[in-house]
């Protein structure tokens, strides 16, 4: 990241982190939203309602899995990082799918926002160490 210019991949970093922030706070905002609705903070789910939340985590989390790919067309990241980003993406995916499936039919949701939110903090992690391994392998 630090090349001395803004480049393609610098861009995607930036992409990448911001893409991420939504599913990765937002399942803390479920988790949390009465109390913020107590302290008078307007969170998604307070505003949109939690499935709306939930839709627009899906597809934050879509978009992103798919900006962690591009990189690797354009030569930034190979082959170590690419299959890093998928596994990875997959798994944040998988913890944003259970959420909803849980939500919808009406189940206990709460143990899988923890997990997501969690994961999502290791999820970040773990992709940019790919990134720093894959360029030096």
């Amino acid at each position: 990241a630090v090349t001395g210019g803004v480049d393609l991949t610098a861009a995607f970093l930036f992409l990448i982190v911001f893409y991420w922030t939504p599913p990765h706070f937002w399942a803390l905002a479920l988790l949390k939203q009465y109390d913020y609705g107590r302290a008078g903070v307007p969170m998604a789910p307070n505003v949109w309602g939690e499935r709306n939340t939930l839709d627009q985590m899906l597809w934050y989390t879509v978009v992103l899995i798919a900006l962690t790919v591009l990189p690797v067309t354009f030569g930034a990241f190979g082959v170590w990082y690419l299959a890093s980003a998928l596994v990875l993406g997959l798994l944040l995916l998988r913890g944003v799918i259970r959420i909803r499936m849980e939500h919808a039919r009406g189940a206990v949701w709460t143990h899988a926002a923890w997990w997501t939110y969690k994961y999502s903090l290791l999820y970040l992690a773990l992709l940019f160490v790919s990134m720093g391994l894959d360029a030096a392998l």
